[in-house]
């Protein structure tokens, strides 16, 4: 059967994705300090396929602007941030944008789920006006505004998949044909996570080349079967309630280690010491003072 050419797209941008990967990892295996990254970064290359900053903007920089707009990502970048996390889900009429809750009463004042509105109808919303006066007017981003300004800026991407109820799948599929209209061919892969099971399945089926994160609050007991099933390079800890003895197992099985949100700088401190990679904060010019 022909491809479309929607599909052809996709075979495209996995075909480029693939290529910098196996790209990345004979210059790896050459230079064992390469990261794909600039000379003095501190960001460090896992399983080949992921370069982990030691600080990634949460949301953005969610402690100083609103979280998941294109002004918080401004201010996390103004603040030294290399890579910001965000959250993605989908419109009534399954447009990607930056969202967390599956209501929009929190960021928006408008008591109804996300899934509800048209782009059009939730574009007229007020995204950072709860945040401080100073950023009334600011809007819900699409994604693939969120992708040209991370261009803009020399940003990398960790894209949370935060489904709502029901669109696990559909999410991924339409977060995959924004990455492949606007992901620049010259940027490294961006590191896509979540905690729902069928979303990182799908990611592993449309896109096996994206590197992908395991998103856990508590670790269960068949974590490392999971991963291994994923195909995941990065595990993502819950600050709160992990433990040195589980960063030690997930480190000897050979993933990247995350953690979110980090904004105590004594924590920060004591998961470094353990062993953790990447430090998720809403504070990051705190945070990387706290364990320069």
């Amino acid at each position: 059967m022909p491809l479309t050419g929607d599909s052809l797209k996709r075979v495209a941008l996995i075909q480029s994705f693939s290529e910098r990967l196996k790209f990345g990892q004979c210059l790896m295996r050459s230079f064992p300090g390469f990261s794909g990254r600039r000379s003095g970064s501190r960001e460090k290359l896992v399983s080949g396929i992921v370069s982990l900053p030691r600080i990634m903007g949460h949301r953005g920089a969610a402690a100083s602007a609103p979280e998941n707009t294109l002004v918080g990502i401004r201010k996390a970048a103004a603040y030294g941030a290399t890579w910001v996390e965000f959250d993605v889900k989908l419109t009534a009429d399954g447009i990607p944008v930056l969202m967390h809750d599956d209501s929009l009463k929190r960021t928006t004042g408008q008591d109804v789920p996300a899934s509800e509105l048209s782009l059009s109808e939730m574009k007229r919303l007020d995204a950072g006006g709860w945040f401080a006066p100073e950023f009334a007017g600011e809007t819900v981003p699409t994604l693939e505004e969120t992708l040209t300004l991370l261009h803009a800026l020399g940003m990398s991407a960790n894209i949370e998949i935060k489904p709502s109820p029901g669109e696990d799948v559909d999410t991924v599929t339409r977060t995959i044909a924004a990455l492949e209209r606007s992901w620049p061919a010259s940027a490294p892969a961006p590191l896509m996570s979540s905690f729902s099971r069928k979303s990182l399945e799908a990611l592993q089926k449309q896109a096996p080349d994206l590197p992908r994160g395991y998103l856990v609050e508590e670790l269960p007991e068949d974590w490392a079967a999971t991963a291994e099933a994923l195909g995941c390079a990065t595990i993502h800890h819950y600050a709160k309630v992990v433990t040195a003895a589980q960063v030690a197992e997930t480190k000897a099985a050979g993933y990247g280690l995350a953690t979110y949100t980090v904004n105590d700088p004594e924590q920060a401190r004591q998961l470094i010491d353990w062993g953790i990679d990447c430090l998720i904060t809403d504070a990051p010019d705190v945070i990387a003072q706290a364990i320069a």
